[in-house]
């Protein structure tokens, strides 16, 4: 875990905000040294803290309208990995994780329509090691996913 302080979380959330900004930009607006910023950037992404600069890209642009949980019981002794490894190459499933609770696996799935999503839960339990599946389909974003919040949180702790 790294701490950040103060001025790590302005340079997250002017880069959050415009990731296109550049290092020189940004020091201007922040007031500080050009140096300061990127080797703050440079910091926040060596220790975990930045993961990409890609693009936020959603599905529902792409024409993936349905969002959909799934939850998954898998076949015990086996291992979590190789299911994981399965469902990635299903395209469809943007996030998985192994959870506590009656089920092992929750992924995130997106499919172009409700007939579509039938088809992408065919895909995940045809998987080798998938036993069960149980789906909730999203009928709203209520509150999207976000990390800005917990960036002032962890610039205000001691």
């Amino acid at each position: 875990m790294s701490a950040i302080d103060a001025l790590d979380a302005r340079v997250l959330e002017l880069f959050a905000a415009e990731p296109r900004i550049g290092v020189l930009e940004a020091s201007r607006r922040l007031g500080v040294a050009r140096g300061t910023v990127q080797a703050r950037l440079d910091r926040l992404a060596r220790t975990g803290v930045v993961r990409g600069f890609g693009p936020e890209i959603d599905p529902a642009a792409l024409g993936y309208a349905v969002t959909a949980f799934v939850t998954l019981q898998l076949a015990q002794g086996r291992g979590h990995d190789p299911v994981a490894a399965r469902l990635a190459a299903v395209p469809e499933v943007i996030e998985a994780h192994t959870i506590t609770g009656s089920a092992d696996m929750l992924c995130r799935v997106v499919a172009r329509g409700n007939r579509d999503l039938q088809r992408v839960i065919d895909m995940i339990v045809a998987v080798r090691g998938v036993e069960r599946a149980s789906t909730v389909i999203s009928l709203a974003d209520q509150i999207p996913h976000r990390t800005l919040p917990l960036v002032r949180a962890a610039a205000q702790e001691p």
